[in-house]
């Protein structure tokens, strides 16, 4: 089998009559990379006792009443995760759950199976669009290594599920399969309801006159999608968008920072504002020239419209997030995962079509630099993840605090600990217990939750560095702390200046860092030898009611 029949021979006969076993070979190719790469984030998410994915931990953490219904009870960061959880993912869990499957380990191994289920789905669906199985493997190759070189798939949320539900929606539209599509339609809102926005714009454009299926559809997105949206008003209301630009936790250096006075950067590489997707591999790119692809091949090309019709419908879900701001989440999440699935397709094809160019080329005049350049090409294509030095990127954090979670759980299932140490992110999860507030879970959108948390913030602040020990004992009384932990270089002002997301708590970020800096030693300090319970190489955990007798 030569190179040259692998990428570029075509199947366009029908679907009866054509080669399955060929078919198969590239599918199967297809899924052993997948596979692959899977085995690649395995091994990092199993790489110690304490690993988690940063993203996962905030709906991890909670589903751990799944498990265990004691834990969490009454803790506001544990029920306002838990309302805005999409109620299809939260079952996905629950239903592992009563298979004695832990949701930590779950949110593990759930990524490989979305990674298959997407091959399965961008493989069948590009050779719909274009029947050359070689281009199929190309796209599928490109997507798996693009999906691996960012966090989206591997963090097991809601937002990984778009992958697989969206190729499957495409798929089965392109083959007007509309009661499976009715499914679908339902499982988005269950998993990811921003997409289901992108479903019926692309429905809209492909479907105007067909009448049934689009108040059909239309009828299950309201319904499916209803649950969500009542539960999440519990913490209502949402940012307006005059309250959102007033927001230091949503500029540069915030929480979550949208805004930017670079409008170039705001517009077109802003993490959750810019237009332009940062896709890697590189070879992604070569989607871009799609339009200009001619020859034989590229006049196989069949449901290619397709793809302009997602752009298009990206595009005015981007703009209109951006003009209704927070009402339908950031503009990115309606443009980076479908720009990154039609930039796959777009540059399977033209990579399809320059091999067989090349190939021809060279068997026309046997020119050495055509089948050189053509061998360059798939061997890029092939190992380019195996010498990026980032690959893959999986955003599992490692913890060593071992003592600490297994202190914290041998304590009451309540105990409440309050820190301003970034191991507040790690210890729900862990050491399955409450915590007063933590950056991760800080999220400033909807109100009736993040003024407590931001209250809960400024408090925190003002008591541990305080002189006097007075704030302190308002705090722990106020919200029932039972411990209080503190890092080695908790006193010191860069403890604080490398955490820049506190500068959105005024005037209690400036008053700490004017007291340290004028050498003023915190009333907390002083305690950390009387009040210690547990001290490691980095923390001191102070018990609360300590604090309260000095």
């Amino acid at each position: 089998m030569s190179l040259s029949k692998f990428f570029t021979a075509s199947i366009n006969q029908p679907k009866k009559q054509r080669p399955w076993g060929w078919i198969s070979l590239h599918l199967t190719l297809s899924l052993g990379f997948a596979i692959f790469y899977s085995i690649l984030g395995l091994q990092r998410a199993f790489k110690t006792e304490y690993v988690a994915q940063d993203d996962a931990r905030e709906y991890v953490f909670w589903m751990q009443q799944f498990i265990d219904p004691e834990l969490f009870q009454h803790d506001l960061i544990a029920d306002y995760f838990q309302s805005i959880t999409p109620l299809g993912y939260a079952t996905l869990y629950k239903l592992m759950a009563n298979f004695g499957i832990n949701p930590l380990l779950c949110s593990k191994l759930i990524p490989v199976f979305l990674c298959l289920v997407t091959t399965i789905y961008c493989f069948n669906l590009s050779l719909e669009i274009f029947p050359v199985p070689g281009s199929a493997f190309i796209t599928t190759l490109l997507l798996n290594q693009s999906l691996w070189f960012q966090s989206d798939l591997v963090s097991a949320t809601p937002r990984s599920f778009i992958y697989p539900l969206l190729l499957a929606f495409l798929y089965y539209l392109i083959r007007c399969d509309w009661r499976i599509n009715c499914l679908i339609i339902m499982l988005a809102g269950l998993f990811y309801p921003p997409l289901v926005f992108i479903c019926i714009g692309i429905l809209l454009i492909r479907l105007p006159n067909n009448y049934f299926w689009l108040v059909t559809i239309l009828g299950l997105a309201f319904l499916v999608m209803l649950p969500y949206l009542l539960a999440s008003s519990k913490f209502a209301p949402v940012v307006t968008a005059n309250q959102a630009w007033i927001m230091p936790e949503l500029w540069t250096e915030g929480r979550h920072p949208f805004f930017d006075n670079n409008l170039a950067r705001f517009w077109l590489i802003g993490q959750h504002s810019g237009i332009l997707p940062p896709l890697m591999p590189p070879l992604i790119w070569m989607g871009l020239f799609f339009p200009l692809v001619r020859g034989k091949l590229a006049k196989l090309t069949i449901q290619v419209k397709i793809l302009p019709q997602i752009i298009i419908v990206s595009l005015t879900l981007f703009f209109a997030a951006h003009a209704l701001l927070l009402k339908l989440f950031f503009p990115t999440r309606y443009t980076v995962h479908t720009f990154r699935i039609v930039m796959a397709i777009a540059a399977g094809i033209t990579l399809t079509v320059i091999l067989e160019r090349l190939f021809h080329a060279y068997q026309q005049k046997r020119r050495l630099w055509q089948i050189t350049l053509a061998v360059s090409l798939i061997t890029f294509l092939l190992l380019y993840p195996n010498f990026s030095g980032r690959f893959p990127t999986t955003d599992y954090r490692q913890s060593t605090a071992s003592a600490l979670y297994k202190f914290l759980q041998q304590q009451p299932k309540d105990t409440l600990v309050a820190t301003l140490s970034d191991e507040a992110d790690n210890i729900p999860t862990f050491a399955q217990r409450p915590i007063l507030v933590g950056r991760e879970y800080a999220l400033p959108f909807h109100l009736g939750y993040y003024s407590q948390i931001r209250q809960r913030i400024i408090d925190l602040l003002h008591a541990q560095y305080s002189q006097d020990l007075t704030p302190a004992k308002q705090l722990i009384q106020k919200y029932g702390v039972d411990f209080w932990l503190i890092e080695n270089t908790s006193f010191q002002v860069d403890y604080l200046i490398i955490k820049p997301w506190l500068k959105s708590f005024q005037p209690g970020f400036n008053e700490a860092i004017s007291n340290l800096s004028q050498n003023k030693i915190p009333a907390l300090a002083t305690l950390t030898k009387n009040c210690s319970v547990l001290e490691t190489e980095n923390f001191i955990l102070l018990k609360a009611d300590c604090i309260l007798e000095e």
